[in-house]
């Protein structure tokens, strides 16, 4: 591996993510892929494998000229993963880690193309503002991540791909893996309040704003 350039830390970390995520149900041996970048290089779950098995060997390493040097093959979704990568160096935000998640709730949303947001729950303003949800793209395409770009160009760490589960990106693959499973708890409990309780109760005008511009210094935070 060393004399490939390949970083084993780097490695160990999609593995690490990996079995948080299938023990969480957050991705399973055919859905949801995890990445994190390094030197150039993209480090990513192979196509078709249980990701709480995955060993060292197994992790796919893609190089600048999109040549995999290490590992089985990677996931059809790499094109995803590159573009999201670009986009989000493009536009000056700090991010060294992707994951494409199929968890319950989250692709549920994505299924009825719905945005995710609310007025009555502070830690979803001040930390996503809300959870957008793209036009669909077919899954192993360009178009995927088209439709999603204008939100990641934003600043938005997390948006729904229409009819595909969820897509995050954070400064390290850790960070991406954090934003999927808060995403998930809070899409759960709008889901409960909005259509088994009958609906939420809005903090006022005042509040919602506030929280609105800790969103914007909680993002201003995130450029290089």
């Amino acid at each position: 591996m060393r004399e490939l350039g390949i970083s084993e830390e780097a490695v160990e970390e999609v593995l690490f993510v990996a079995k948080r995520m299938d023990d969480k149900g957050l991705v399973n041996s055919f859905a949801g892929n995890i990445s994190t970048k390094r030197d150039g290089k993209i480090y990513i779950t192979p196509t078709g494998q249980n990701k709480g098995m995955l060993t060292p060997e197994k992790i796919a390493v893609i190089n600048e000229d999109g040549e995999r040097i290490w590992g089985m093959k990677e996931t059809s979704e790499i094109i995803m993963h590159s573009m999201a990568y670009d986009i989000c160096e493009e536009n000056g935000w700090d991010v060294g880690g992707v994951v494409h998640s199929h968890s319950k709730v989250l692709t549920a949303f994505s299924m009825a193309c719905r945005d995710i947001e609310t007025e009555a729950l502070p830690e979803m303003m001040g930390n996503f503002h809300k959870i957008p949800c793209a036009p669909y793209g077919a899954p192993g395409t360009k178009y995927i991540l088209t439709m999603a770009e204008p939100y990641l160009a934003e600043g938005y760490r997390i948006v729904l791909l229409g009819n595909h589960g969820s897509l995050a990106v954070g400064k390290t693959v850790e960070d991406a893996m954090n934003i999927v499973e808060a995403s998930e708890a809070i899409a759960e409990q709008i889901l409960i309040t909005n259509y088994i309780l009958g609906g939420e109760k809005k903090l006022d005008a005042l509040e919602v704003a506030r929280f609105y511009e800790i969103y914007k210094e909680n993002r201003a935070k995130r450029v290089k």
